[in-house]
């Protein structure tokens, strides 16, 4: 068995938007006399670029419900403005072109809209690197559940256990297991209080081994325990 293509999260594991997206919303939660703590809020990440729960845990607090589209305007606005000093996260360019170079497959693999993904992959010159680009338009169901990482593997013409996934969510990386892809959880500033149960591997950074290396560790995951 070999492997043969590797499937990207994007939002907190190619560019770390999970900090300008934290950032305004605990501006928002803060003008609301509202707490949520580091760990609650790393465990709505994921499942959808909005963070839908972020929304409700305010009406919760007020009692009331609250003009949920002019709030997304001004929030996102605030998180534009954040999310323009980001770059590419550590590790990420090198596994790339490592990838290309073994002539492995690669897919994004998101819960994001695909104007947000492939606007940014466009904007740090990585759109070109991705044989598939798979997004919230494309299924049915987001992360946790499996349907991003199984298109994605359609895509690429690959079965399960020739891929391996990346991931910085929980949710990402339980989606990734029910889909039966080994799974490298890289935690960012924002979901590094989570435990990563459901991980094959965890890491600080991509950078922390090379493509060779993730690759012995997917297919010794799959070597029959003696």
């Amino acid at each position: 068995m070999a492997i043969r293509a590797l499937i990207l999260d994007f939002d907190g594991l190619i560019l770390d938007t999970e900090s300008p997206l934290r950032h305004s919303w605990m501006e928002v939660f803060a003008q609301h006399d509202l707490v949520v703590s580091e760990t609650q809020w790393a465990s709505l990440l994921g499942a959808s670029a909005d963070v839908p729960e972020a929304y409700r845990l305010i009406e919760q607090h007020l009692g009331h419900p609250i003009d949920r589209p002019r709030l997304h305007e001004q929030r996102m606005s605030r998180e534009m403005q954040l999310l323009a000093c980001e770059s590419v996260l550590p590790g990420v360019r090198e596994l790339i072109h490592d990838a290309q170079t073994a002539g492995l497959g690669l897919a994004v693999a998101s819960s994001s809209d695909r104007a947000w993904v492939e606007g940014l992959l466009a904007k740090h010159d990585l759109i070109e690197s991705f044989d598939a680009i798979v997004c919230a338009e494309d299924v049915a169901r987001t992360k946790p559940a499996p349907d991003l990482f199984l298109k994605a593997l359609e895509h690429l013409h690959v079965r399960a256990n020739e891929a391996i996934v990346f991931e910085d969510s929980e949710h990402g990386v339980r989606a990734a297991k029910e889909a039966g892809i080994f799974r490298v959880a890289v935690p960012n500033n924002v979901t590094k209080c989570l435990p990563f149960a459901d991980a094959n591997l965890i890491v600080t950074t991509i950078a922390e081994y090379t493509l060779e290396q993730y690759t012995q560790f997917a297919l010794a995951a799959q070597e029959p325990s003696v």
